[in-house]
């Protein structure tokens, strides 16, 4: 695999284009500021829309290198042809707050005994508070025998996790013919827990639509000793999986693709050693992910190289004023942006208590959201806590299909993103669930 390629799709917490006269790309000595924010994904920009409100855009900087920020939830849809990678990115200019400070580096390395950060470009930030957004990495270097990305569509590969990739997924779709539709989950982390299967069912409908569902055999291969880990959902699942005629393939991990022979090889994770080869028409790869390297590298992670995090205030376990969020930290919860969004207004809390020297009070309860689409018009709306609980917004019974909630999925939820979440005034549902459950919840 060319290493400039997967480089360029590796990492996901976000992304940055700067306002020119807030811009900050050569190397410069030192520079300071009261908050600094690792990374221009959702949680940091959120963070530093939030923390301009409370501190002045003056006092606020973010690392960020790239130069598109992309609501990646909607992949999913892009990966089926229902909506276009076009309308999931925009510049980071237009997300970044106006006058935050934006170094456009990568974070090379951070020392949180000094208080300083040091960028690809030689410059070194000193903080007095810092959060950390980096996301996470994917690896699909670690899936031997992968191919080159731009050979994807002629070995009818595709993945909805990078934007390099996701385009390949229509069009392995869109090609296929007769034969194993494939679709794989890690044995790893990873970031939006439903998405590996959000598109096998897309994939069902497409060919059901098309006329091909006949001479098609969908197979879900996943790494996971069940199909979904919140037993209300997955029974809802299981459910939909017997009546389209899915195969579901547990503890299988993808190890090896044989584009040549369009064959993918899986292990049997409870038979270490046993392996299974699958020929496929199209097969859609969820890479292995794994931690931040320049988290993992530092004295802020902890034993698998996640953010060590206080799981209820988000501040980190050793260092007082260093604060995490996103896909980056060891919070054990699914990572999604609706996590990020109810993390947002705890740490939001958080930061300001320990800026009077005060102690924090307010707890995140772990709480995430994960949109299941099972079709181009339902989807079934799963949120839960630390607890495995599920956590649901409405007064409704959220593990059944819904057209209402696919309509919030693919245009609603994007609107809050934009205008809200990034503009630091979506924190999440909370509020709005007191409501509809009369104070109940």
């Amino acid at each position: 695999m060319a290493p400039a390629l997967w480089r360029q799709c590796h990492r996901t917490a976000g992304i940055g284009i700067c306002r020119l006269h807030t811009s900050s790309g050569n190397a410069s000595s030192k520079e300071h500021y009261k908050v600094l924010v690792l990374g221009g994904g959702s949680g940091g920009i959120a963070m530093s829309a939030r923390m301009k409100r409370k501190l002045g855009a003056e006092n606020v900087a973010v690392v960020e290198t790239s130069e598109m920020h992309y609501y990646q939830p909607i992949w999913t849809l892009v990966g089926a042809g229902a909506k276009s990678v076009a309308s999931s990115g925009r510049p980071t200019s237009s997300v970044i707050p106006p006058g935050v400070k934006w170094v456009r580096s990568n974070v090379q390395e951070i020392h949180p005994d000094t208080n300083t950060v040091r960028t690809d470009n030689g410059m070194e930030i000193s903080y007095q508070y810092l959060i950390v957004a980096l996301g996470l990495q994917l690896h699909y270097e670690k899936i031997k025998g992968l191919p080159e990305i731009e050979d994807w569509v002629k070995f009818k590969i595709g993945s909805n996790y990078s934007v390099q990739t996701v385009e390949k997924t229509w069009s392995a779709l869109q090609n296929f013919k007769e034969g194993n539709a494939v679709f794989s989950f890690p044995n790893t982390p990873v970031k939006c827990a439903g998405a590996p299967q959000k598109i096998m069912y897309l994939t069902d409908a497409y060919l059901r639509k098309t006329g091909k569902r006949a001479t098609a055999n969908i197979m879900y291969n996943t790494s996971l000793p069940v199909l979904f880990g919140i037993k209300k959902y997955a029974d809802a699942l299981w459910e939909i999986v017997k009546n389209r005629d899915i195969q579901v393939n547990l503890r299988h991990n993808l190890i090896e693709v044989r584009a040549n022979k369009q064959e993918a090889v899986f292990e049997n994770l409870d038979n270490p050693g046993e392996t299974e080869v699958f020929e496929y028409e199209m097969l859609h790869v969820t890479p292995p992910m794994g931690p931040n390297p320049v988290v993992k590298g530092s004295s802020l992670a902890d034993e698998g190289g996640w953010l060590d995090v206080n799981k209820e205030t988000l501040q980190h376990n050793r260092y007082p004023n260093v604060f995490g969020i996103g896909d980056c930290t060891n919070l054990p919860t699914a990572k999604t942006a609706a996590a990020v969004a109810a993390q947002s207004s705890i740490l939001d809390r958080t930061i300001s208590k320990v800026l009077k020297n005060e102690t924090p009070d307010r707890k995140y309860d772990g709480y995430t959201s994960c949109p299941l689409v099972t079709s181009y018009s339902t989807v079934i709306l799963a949120e839960f806590d630390y607890s495995g609980q599920p956590l649901e917004t409405f007064p409704i019974d959220q593990s059944k299909e819904r057209w209402t909630m696919y309509h919030m999925k693919a245009n609603v939820m994007p609107q809050l993103y934009w205008h809200g979440l990034l503009k630091g005034f979506w924190g999440g549902p909370g509020p709005y669930r007191k409501i509809m459950h009369l104070g109940m919840k």
